[in-house]
């Protein structure tokens, strides 16, 4: 305490020092600015001014950048603010708060040079920066920008993706030409993306006749307000008609507009306007596509492809094209065309063409009418505005009166002269050759009409006046001529109409129920009587036939005896034939068996020969080696050994009872063919 008391005023000189130091020295960061104002010594600034210059007391336009900096302490004071960041996607729309006026009648201040993108106040100023919203736009990107003098606002930038277009309107320039709906097309302005460069090539206020295409577009919005819309698709199996909404008025007499070329399918409109296109429907198509398309000139309206099958071609109606304003020219062409080769045949060939009824209305290409060509099979891109197709069968069509449901038309009914209604059902066909089909139209229009106006009344007066003619019944018996009588009235009809007669048919005659009832009651007793005398030439004829049976019967077993007689004569060969066979067979066979009997007995005898002869020369060597006796011995052994000499008896007949033993052994040597066992015997 006694040390403060003691050194105040050193500690109060320090605090001033302090102050002034802190009030003299402004360090500013790295992305900062400091906005200065000054308080003392300075000007006044001008009347209507709210930034002032260096020497000017008030909120400075200069900024000090990154730094340290020295200030007069107690003139200025500093306030540090941000760095202005404009990101990638985004621009900055600038308004400034002072400068001069913006003059009357525009929106836009204009741009000054030198400022640096406004992060130069005082450049802008001493330029004649106009206070205001700005035409200039910051791109991405930092800036050092005094935020006091110029308000910013951040926008997105504009991005179109595919299949869409941008529709731009300008909020400032020039007034659109009188007469004209889009204002006209500018350079230089890169895709509106340089304002000023617009304004000063005298772009003009509203919209524009210039798209955006798919992109990415740093554009001032305050000047220029983007409309993203869908891009004009065309699919499959469409077709675009279009009609521009501005261009040169059409003539009075013209429904289409002309055909100009150069506009790239009405994507390139400044091209269209310059080439003399014209305002209203439009002659040329859009096929299936994506088209990007101003739609504030062109309005796109889808319809269906023209489809002609096969069996069918179009008969074209022209609306555009030279007007046939004199019969006579028109005919002078088509006799050119039919080869006609001076006046006097053209002229016959005229009042033959006129007789056989050909209208006035079918033209050569080129000529607004008919044409007089007719488009085959196909898929074709037509304009229905600029052309009317009448799509026509070449082949045969039948035309029905009959009762089944999906028939246009009843049976007729008609009056026979004896007063009965008859219903006839019938079928006409008809066919169109397409060389005849401009003809046809132009004379009825369409087969429809031909059918309900001109074929059905015929067909119906022609049966009504055929019938009234003659009886209920000769109309029925005579229906093949009825018939014929129709179909010549009607090819010579149709004729006239370009339109072949292929045949008329009477498919089916009904005449009333009780005029029915009695002809079937007179057919009846008539087939009766017919019958009957059938049956009498039937009976006869079946005596006839039995007659006939009977020789027939007859004969069948005539034709059998004679061949069992053929047969017996041909069995009888053959048994001769066998006969002399089996005995030659036999002949043969016994002379073999005699030849090797002959031959079996010569081996067998010299067989035995050898065998005794050997047989004997063992004898003799046994006698004179044994002895006679010896050798008998031996042969008696040999014999009983091998049986041949027996010892036993066959049987043994003992007296007593044994008599039924000895019966039994008997019968039972005869029934088996051997001899029973002596042992046998003793035990019976």
């Amino acid at each position: 305490m006694n040390y403060l008391s003691e050194h105040w005023g050193m500690i109060l000189i320090i605090f001033c020092l302090l102050i002034v130091f802190f009030k003299t020295f402004v360090i500013v960061g790295g992305r900062e600015i400091a906005i200065l104002e000054r308080r003392w010594f300075g000007k006044d600034m001008p009347k209507g001014r709210v930034i002032a210059m260096s020497n000017e007391m008030g909120i400075q336009a200069r900024t000090l950048g990154p730094g340290l900096h020295l200030l007069i302490p107690f003139i200025y004071k500093a306030k540090k603010m941000p760095f202005t960041f404009i990101a990638e996607d985004q621009v900055g729309i600038i308004e400034s708060i002072d400068g001069d006026s913006i003059p009357p009648g525009k929106i836009f201040a204009r741009v000054v040079p030198d400022h640096n993108s406004f992060q130069d106040s005082e450049a802008f100023l001493k330029n004649g920066g106009e206070k205001g919203p700005q035409i200039q736009i910051l791109a991405p990107g930092t800036y050092r920008i005094n935020l006091v003098l110029f308000k910013i606002k951040t926008v997105p930038a504009i991005v179109i993706d595919r299949g869409k277009v941008g529709i731009v309107t300008s909020m400032d320039g020039d007034p659109i030409v009188s007469g004209r709906l889009l204002a006209q097309r500018v350079e230089g302005h890169s895709k509106f993306e340089d304002g000023a460069a617009f304004l000063d090539n005298h772009g003009q206020k509203g919209p524009q006749i210039e798209i955006l295409l798919p992109g990415t577009y740093r554009i001032n919005t305050d000047l220029f307000h983007v409309e993203i819309r869908d891009a004009a698709i065309i699919p499959s199996g469409k077709v675009g008609l279009v009609t521009a909404l501005d261009g040169v008025p059409l003539p009075q007499t013209e429904y289409v507009a002309k055909s100009v070329t150069g506009h790239s399918d009405y994507q390139d409109a400044s091209k269209f306007l310059a080439a003399g296109g014209q305002r209203g429907p439009q002659l040329d198509v859009l096929k299936p596509g994506t088209y990007y398309i101003n739609m504030l000139m062109f309005q796109i309206e889808l319809d269906n492809v023209a489809i002609i099958e096969r069996g069918q071609v179009a008969v074209v109606v022209s609306n555009v094209g030279e007007e046939p304003s004199q019969i006579k020219e028109l005919i002078e062409i088509t006799a050119k065309e039919e080869g006609a080769t001076n006046v006097a045949d053209r002229a016959k060939q005229t009042e033959r063409r006129l007789a056989a009824g050909i209208e006035r209305y079918v033209v050569p290409q080129g000529y607004r009418g008919i044409q007089q060509e007719v488009t085959g099979p196909g898929i074709y891109y037509l304009n229905r505005r600029a052309f009317i197709i009448y799509i026509i069968d070449t082949t045969n069509i039948t035309i029905d009166w009959d009762e089944a449901t999906d028939t246009k038309f009843d049976p007729l009914k008609v009056i026979s002269c004896d007063g009965f209604e008859i219903s006839v059902s019938v079928k006409v066909i008809i066919r169109v050759r397409p060389d005849q089909a401009p003809y046809m139209v132009a004379k009825i229009g369409s087969i429809d009409n031909l059918i309900q106006h001109v074929i059905h009344p015929m067909i119906d007066s022609s049966f009504r006046n055929q019938a009234s003619s003659t009886s209920a019944m000769n109309f029925m018996q005579d229906r093949q001529e009825e018939q014929k009588k129709a179909e010549d009235r009607a090819r010579l009809e149709l004729e006239k109409y370009h339109v072949e007669c292929v045949s008329v048919l009477i498919c089916q005659i009904k005449l009333p129920q009780d005029l029915m009832d009695t002809q079937t009651m007179k057919i009846i007793a008539q087939q009766q009587q017919a019958m009957y005398q059938e049956q009498q030439k039937a009976e006869q004829t079946r005596i006839a036939t039995e007659k006939t049976r009977s020789e027939a019967d007859q004969q069948k077993n005539l034709v059998e005896a004679e061949i069992g007689v053929k047969i017996a004569e041909q069995n009888k060969m053959k048994a001769i034939r066998f006969a002399e066979g089996e005995a030659e067979s036999i002949r043969l066979r016994a002379e073999g068996e005699a030849k090797g009997i002959t031959v079996k007995g010569q081996a067998e005898g010299a067989k035995i020969l050898a065998i005794g002869e050997a047989t004997a020369k063992a004898y003799t060597l046994q006698c004179q080696s044994l002895g006679q006796e010896s050798v008998t011995a031996i042969e008696i052994s040999k014999q009983i050994a091998e049986g041949k000499v027996k010892v036993t008896p066959d049987m043994l007949v003992q007296g007593g009872d044994n008599l039924g033993g000895i019966l039994s052994a008997y019968l039972t040597q005869k029934m088996t063919g051997k001899n029973p066992d002596a042992n046998q015997i003793s035990k019976s």
